[in-house]
C-alpha cells in the first residue's frame, strides 16, 4: 500500500485544531479521512519541535498531577483558616460591643 503525503499546512492546521481548540483525533480523523495514528505521530512531533524551540522541558503529567493535589491541599487548608479566622473575627467583634 502508497505511502499519503500530506501537505505540510494541513497537518499543522490538524494540529492545531487539535491541541489549541481542543477537537478530539476521532473527529478530525473522519472529517478529513485520515488515520489516527498519523495524526497523534504529527501532534507528537510538533510537541518535540516546540520543545526544541523553546527550550523548555515541560512537566510530565503524574509531576502536574501531584501539584495540582498539592495545590488542592493548600487552597483547602486556606479555607479553613479563613472560615476559623471569620468566625473570629464575628466573636470579637461581639465582644467590643459590650
Amino acid at each position: 500500500m502508497k505511502r499519503k503525503n500530506y501537505d505540510p499546512i494541513l497537518k499543522e492546521k490538524l494540529v492545531r485544531l487539535h491541541l489549541e481548540e481542543g477537537r478530539s483525533v476521532n473527529s478530525l480523523t473522519k472529517e478529513y479521512g485520515l488515520g489516527a495514528g498519523s495524526l497523534n505521530s504529527w501532534v507528537k512531533k510538533y510537541r518535540e519541535e516546540c520543545k526544541q524551540i523553546n527550550g523548555i522541558n515541560q512537566p510530565n503529567q503524574k509531576d502536574v498531577f501531584d501539584q495540582l493535589a498539592q495545590l488542592r491541599k493548600q487552597n483547602e487548608e486556606l479555607e479553613k483558616e479563613n472560615r476559623f479566622l471569620k468566625k473570629s473575627a464575628a466573636f470579637f467583634a461581639k465582644e467590643s460591643e459590650k
